[in-house]
């Protein structure tokens, strides 16, 4: 687990030989990154008003990044391969990571899992034959990378021995992401369909779990999410994708930016959503008697 997967990807870059021509932007980017993660863990602020400063800190450090450096400064191959070396879409990851937090988050347990994971999706037994299933039936566990999840590690131990012997038991772990978003910085039908996979895929394995998708720019019409098992589309800049001929130009980058920042608005209401689902009862058959119905 990184929590701090933006640092990461700069640091990666600035090693990356080519991104030689680019290595003192970078270096300068990693300062201001610095700063900036000073920013967001030095504040005393809680609820609303943490996440309206966190998402005004984020603005300026994504105008500082993508606008002043690499839309104005940059060279050809940082322009076009920034999407490739993650270093956009990873800030959003590390801004989700320092939203789960008690300031803001009500109820988390200490022991709560976060950042971007391999999250658990499907879990399998596949014996090769008769005398397989008796010998060590093989298993087969599906995960997927996450951006952004909440969740906990599981370990598990699987044998045909009732005295687990080693030989013939399976040890492993898993992680078991009950929120997961998957972050973009453009958003077309083609990753529409692909959340939509993967959301009803990790179901399939925790069905209580929440999937959203977290997005910059749309470049689609928007859909009704309720015909999938995706929970929410979130815009978080209100703004469609610039069309190909302006892209490169930089005062278009540069007033897009302005125009459209990362509005505190919706960030708090995926906060919300997060929060109604750390407060609610996932599972309780109990209260079926009360309701009158399983669900």
């Amino acid at each position: 687990m990184a929590l701090t997967p933006h640092r990461d990807k700069l640091l990666a870059a600035i090693k990356n030989p080519k991104a030689k021509a680019d290595k003192p932007l970078l270096e300068e980017a990693f300062k201001e990154y610095e700063a900036w993660y000073g920013k967001l863990t030095k504040l005393t602020s809680k609820g609303d008003k943490r996440v309206e400063e966190m998402t005004s800190l984020l603005n300026e450090y994504k105008d500082f990044l993508e606008v002043d450096l690499i839309a104005k400064k940059g060279s050809p191959f940082i322009k076009r391969q920034k999407g490739q070396l993650k270093l956009d879409n990873s800030i959003i990851e590390e801004f989700l990571i320092h939203l789960v937090c008690d300031d803001i988050l009500k109820g988390l347990p200490k022991r709560i899992e976060t950042g971007s994971q391999t999250a658990f999706m499907s879990l399998t037994f596949r014996p090769s034959t008769i005398e397989g299933l008796v010998e060590q039936p093989e298993i087969v566990l599906k995960q997927k990378d996450q951006d952004f999840t909440i969740g906990k590690s599981i370990y598990y131990q699987f044998s045909p021995d009732e005295k687990f012997d080693k030989k013939v038991t399976t040890n492993g772990k898993l992680f078991l992401a009950v929120l997961a978003v998957e972050v973009k910085v453009n958003y077309d039908k083609t990753m529409f369909q692909e959340c939509a996979g993967t959301a009803s895929r990790l179901k399939q394995g925790c069905p209580l779990s929440k999937y959203y998708a977290l997005v910059e720019y749309l470049d689609m019409k928007p859909e009704d999410v309720r015909l999938t098992d995706i929970d929410n589309v979130f815009l978080l800049r209100k703004a469609k994708r610039l069309p190909f001929e302006k892209r490169s130009i930089f005062e278009e980058v540069r007033d897009q930016h302005r125009d459209f920042p990362i509005s505190s608005d919706v960030m708090k209401r995926f906060v919300k959503e997060m929060q109604d689902f750390i407060s609610s009862t996932w599972y309780d058959p109990e209260q079926a008697l009360n309701r009158g119905s399983f669900s």
